[in-house]
């Protein structure tokens, strides 16, 4: 199989959380970006992505759901300069309850020199993410888990607990909500 019929596959298979694939050819990002994914449908991701972040929080999950694929529970507080990765946005799923703090990233892809990793970001219900937060691709967040601010999510973070740093490290188990 090729490159794109790999991650046709991966993006079918709801249970695969991770895809991991070595550079075909040129290792220069730059120039083979636009072999993952069409140019025209992540310009257009990325466009909805930045009319998000002046809509009012219903249109946006409503925009974010509808053009962008996304899986939002219900009650979900999303700031207006949250980062929503362009490239596969659909990978993402978000929980009840969730609240996303100010200028946190969710990414589904890495690109580096060697290879390119595409993964499923899912965040449990009543979850809390802190400003400033980055969530690498491949990522689960467990129900009623808090994330400290400025915080590396490069692990699965269990249900319950508190976590923060860079790289992400356990802080204490949560015996009620923050």
């Amino acid at each position: 199989l090729n490159m794109k019929d790999k991650i046709k596959q991966f993006l079918k298979n709801k249970k695969q959380p991770v895809l991991i694939l070595k550079h075909e050819g040129n290792t220069n990002i730059l120039y083979g970006w636009s072999k993952i994914r069409n140019p025209i449908k992540t310009g257009f991701n990325a466009c909805i992505i930045n009319i998000c972040k002046i809509l009012p929080l219903g249109m946006k999950v409503y925009f974010l759901r509808f053009f962008l694929g996304m899986k939002i529970g219900k009650n979900v507080g999303i700031a207006p300069s949250t980062e929503i990765d362009p490239y596969f946005p659909e990978l993402i799923s978000i929980g009840d309850n969730v609240t996303i703090g100010w200028k946190v990233n969710i990414l589904c892809h890495e690109f580096t020199q060697a290879r390119i990793r595409f993964g499923r970001v899912n965040i449990g219900k009543n979850a809390l993410i802190g400003a400033f937060s980055l969530i690498r691709s491949g990522v689960s967040i467990g129900d009623n888990s808090v994330i400290a601010m400025d915080s590396f999510v490069n692990k699965d973070i269990p249900p319950n607990e508190l976590w923060g740093g860079v790289p992400v490290k356990r802080i204490r188990k949560l015996k009620e909500a923050i």
